[in-house]
C-alpha cells in the first residue's frame, strides 16, 4: 500500500492522548513508571504497577504459587511514599501479611495476604514519611528509612524500627547524623545491618558511604564504613549474598561495577566498561539478585541500551542474554530465575522471567498495545560532537506512519526532547508519549546530553558546574548535527522538557536562538528559588551543578531564565501542576507574565491536583492535547489535522 504525501506535522495518528493513559507502561515518566519494584516472598512475586486511569493509583500485584495474578489493595489505597518527594520501594511481606505506605497518609498498613480485607493502619497521624521496608523478623519489626516534617524546619532523615504486631506502634531511631539514609538490609543471618548514606551537599550519585554494623534487640553497634569514605566514590544497591557476602556497586574506576566486601577489602567482583546501576533517584531500585551462592543474575547498561545475564562469581566470567528487549529495570530473583521489567522499540514494558538456559517467559503484559508496528518509529543511536571534544549520544526518531509519508522536498520538524534529573537518561523503551509526536509528522532527537547516568562518572560530572551552559550547548549541536545531514527541518525545530529537562529548555530559549518554540513541563525558570524554595533531598543539588549559594549568587542569577526573559523570542507553552513542591508553580507563573508582558506567544496550563509530574489520566490528556495545539498554531500546521 502506497503512503500518501501530506506535510510533515500534519499526520492523523492512531496514537491517541486516552491510549497513552490506558497503556501506561509505554511512558518514560520517572514519577509513573508503569510496572516497578519487583519482589520475592517465598513461593510468589510481586510488582508495582501504576494506574493513571485509576487516579493515578499504585496497586502492588501478586503472582502465586498457582501462577494467579491478583491485586493486593483494594481501592483508594495506593502504594506510593513522598520520602525525598520521589518515593520509591515502600512495601515488603512477611509471613502472611503485606506491609506498605499508603500515598494519601503516608501511614504504613498491614494487609493480610489471604483475606485481602481492608488493610490496617500500624503507624499513627503525624510528620513522618516512610519508605524501603525490610522486615526484622528475629526482633519481630519492621526496618525503614523515614523523613520526620516539622515547621519551619528542614527534615530529618533516619533508620528507624516499628513494631510488627502494634496497631500503635511506636517509631524508634535506629540510626541517624546523616543527611539521608538507603537501602537498610539484613544480612541472611540476621546479625548484621547495612545501608547507605549521603550528606549535603553531595547527592547519592556524587559521594556516598556504604555502612556496616552489628544488629541486635537493643539497637546497633560496631559501625564502620567499608566503602565510599573517600568522598569520591557512589555506591548502589548493597545486597547480601546468601552466604551472609556482602556485595554492592561503586564507581570508583568511572564504571558502576559490582563489588564484594570480604570482611577488610572490597574485591571487583566483574570490570566492564558499562554500568550495573542508575542514580538513586527512587528508594529500591536494583539491578542484581543472587540465582544462588555462586550466580549474579544482573542487568546493566552500554551507549543507551540495557542488558541482561548471569555472573559466575568463581569464575568472574558474564553470560549475556540475547533477547528483544534494550530496556530493563526492577530486577528480582526468584525460584532460580531473573524477573525483571523488559520492553523495546515496539514491545511495552512487561514483567518477564529468564531462566539459566535464556529461555524468556512474559509473565505480566497488562497493555494489548493496539497500534501496528508500521506506525511505530524505530530508534537510531546517534553520537554527536559537542563541548569540550566530548561525544554525546541521543536517540534519533523519524517521522514514521502506516498511511502517510513527507511530501516531495519537505523536511520534517523536529522535537528536542530533554529528559530530567539531570542525573538521569533516556532508553530505548517504547515511549507512545514520544510516538505520539513521531506518528503525528515530528522528527525526535532523545538526548544525553552531559551528565546524564549510563556512561560513566565522568560524564556524569561534565554537567559539573555547567548546567545551564554544557547541556544546553548539547542540544544545539544535536541539532546541528542531524541539520547538517539533511534529517529535519532547522526553521521549524522545538524542544521540550520536564522537570530538569525544562530548565535546560527555558534556558535553551533563552540565551540562543536555535529553537523555534519550547515546551517547558513544570521546568525550572529560578534557580535561586530551586537552591532556597524545594525539597530537602534537592535543596544542595545545584552546589554540584551550578556553585555554592549565596556564595555563588551571581552565577544562580546569571543562568535563571526568568532574569533574562527578554532574550526569549519564540513561543512557549507552560504546564505545571499547582501542588509541586520540587518545582514551585510561581517559577512558571512568573516566566508566564514576563513572557506576555513581551508579547510572546504563551500557553499556561496548570493541574490543581498535580505535582511534579502528571499522575492521572484527565491531566495527561489535556497535557498532551494543549502541547499539540499550542504546536500546530505556532507551525501553522493546518485545520485537517486529528487533535488525537
Amino acid at each position: 500500500m502506497s503512503q500518501i504525501p501530506k506535510a510533515y506535522g500534519s499526520w492523523p495518528s492512531p496514537i491517541s492522548a486516552e491510549l497513552i493513559t490506558h497503556t501506561p507502561n509505554c511512558t518514560a515518566d520517572l514519577t509513573a513508571p508503569g510496572l516497578n519494584f519487583v519482589q520475592s516472598h517465598e513461593q510468589c512475586l510481586y510488582w508495582v504497577e501504576s494506574r493513571p486511569w485509576d487516579a493515578g493509583r499504585c496497586v502492588i500485584m501478586q503472582r502465586n504459587e498457582q501462577d494467579k495474578i491478583i491485586d493486593l489493595l483494594p481501592s483508594p489505597f495506593s502504594h506510593h511514599s513522598s520520602v525525598h518527594e520521589y518515593g520509591g520501594m515502600a512495601y515488603t511481606i512477611h509471613d502472611a501479611y503485606l506491609y506498605f505506605v499508603n500515598a494519601a497518609d503516608q501511614r504504613i498498613y498491614r494487609q493480610h495476604l489471604d483475606t485481602l480485607g481492608t488493610p490496617i493502619a500500624i503507624t499513627q497521624k503525624g510528620p513522618w514519611r516512610f519508605a524501603d521496608l525490610i522486615v526484622d523478623a528475629q526482633h519481630q519489626r519492621l526496618i525503614a528509612v523515614c523523613e520526620e516534617h516539622q515547621d519551619q524546619q528542614e527534615a530529618e532523615n533516619y533508620l528507624v524500627t516499628i513494631a510488627l504486631n502494634d496497631d500503635r506502634a511506636s517509631i524508634k531511631k535506629l540510626q541517624s547524623g546523616a543527611d539521608f539514609y538507603a537501602y537498610p538490609r539484613l544480612s541472611p543471618d540476621r546479625t548484621r545491618l547495612c545501608w547507605i548514606q549521603w550528606s549535603h551537599p553531595n547527592m547519592p550519585w556524587d559521594s556516598s558511604e556504604l555502612c556496616l554494623a552489628n544488629l541486635s534487640q537493643t539497637g546497633i553497634s560496631e559501625q564502620r564504613v567499608v566503602a565510599g569514605s573517600k568522598g569520591n566514590e557512589a555506591i548502589f544497591q548493597p545486597h547480601w549474598s546468601p552466604d551472609n557476602d556482602l556485595y554492592f556497586v561503586s564507581d570508583k574506576t568511572n564504571w558502576w561495577n559490582i563489588y564484594r566486601f570480604d570482611g577488610s577489602k572490597n574485591i571487583l567482583v566483574f570490570a566492564l566498561d558499562g554500568e550495573f546501576a542508575t542514580p538513586l533517584w527512587q528508594f529500591g531500585m536494583a539491578t542484581y539478585d543472587f540465582i544462588d551462592t555462586s550466580t549474579i543474575a544482573c542487568l546493566w547498561t552500554d551507549k543507551g541500551l540495557w542488558y541482561s545475564g548471569f555472573i559466575d562469581i568463581a569464575t568472574a566470567q558474564l553470560s549475556p542474554i540475547i533477547s528483544p528487549y534494550s530496556s530493563m529495570h526492577a530486577l528480582a530473583c526468584h525460584e532460580g530465575c531473573l524477573y525483571t521489567i523488559a520492553g523495546a522499540a515496539a514491545l511495552p514494558n512487561q514483567l518477564i522471567s529468564i531462566n539459566q538456559q535464556a529461555v524468556i517467559t512474559s509473565i505480566y503484559a497488562p497493555t494489548t498495545l493496539d497500534v501496528e508496528p508500521t506506525n511505530l518509529a524505530q530508534p537510531t543511536s546517534i553520537f554527536f560532537p559537542s563541548g569540550n571534544h566530548q561525544m554525546v549520544h541521543a536517540f534519533f526518531y523519524h517521522p514514521t506512519s502506516a498511511l502517510y509519508c513527507g511530501q516531495a522536498n519537505e523536511l520534517p520538524p523536529v522535537i528536542v526532547m530533554c529528559h530530567g534529573g539531570p542525573t538521569g537518561a533516556t532508553n530505548s523503551a517504547l515511549n507512545l508519549k514520544l510516538q505520539y509526536w513521531t506518528s503525528r509528522g515530528f522528527a525526535v532527537v532523545d538526548i544525553n546530553y552531559r551528565g546524564s547516568t549510563g556512561f560513566g562518572r565522568l560524564y556524569r560530572q561534565a554537567l559539573g558546574s555547567a548546567w545551564g551552559l554544557a547541556d544546553v550547548e548539547d542540544t544545539q549541536n544535536a541539532v546541528h548535527y542531524l541539520a547538517q545531514q539533511k534529517k529535519i527541518d532547522v526553521q521549524r525545530c522545538l524542544i521540550r522538557g520536564g522537570s530538569a529537562g525544562g530548565y535546560t529548555v527555558l534556558s535553551a530559549l533563552t540565551f540562543t536562538d536555535t529553537f523555534k518554540a519550547g515546551a517547558s513541563l513544570y521546568g525550572i525558570g529560578d534557580l535561586e528559588t530551586l537552591a532556597t524554595d524545594t525539597h530537602k533531598f534537592e535543596s544542595r543539588y545545584l552546589d554540584s551543578l551550578i556553585g555554592p549559594y549565596p556564595e555563588r549568587k551571581d552565577i544562580y542569577i546569571e543562568r535563571s531564565p526568568i532574569h533574562h526573559a527578554e532574550g526569549i523570542n519564540c513561543p512557549v507553552i507552560f504546564l505545571q501542576g499547582l501542588e509541586d513542591k520540587v518545582v514551585p508553580p510561581n517559577q512558571a507563573e512568573m516566566m508566564v507574565e514576563l513572557l506576555r508582558s513581551k508579547g510572546i506567544k504563551v500557553a499556561h496550563v496548570t493541574f490543581a491536583d498535580e505535582g511534579h509530574g502528571f499522575r492521572k489520566a484527565k491531566n495527561i490528556i489535556q497535557a498532551m492535547e494543549a502541547e499539540l495545539a499550542f504546536y500546530q498554531q505556532v507551525f501553522h500546521l493546518g485545520a485537517d489535522n486529528n487533535p488525537n
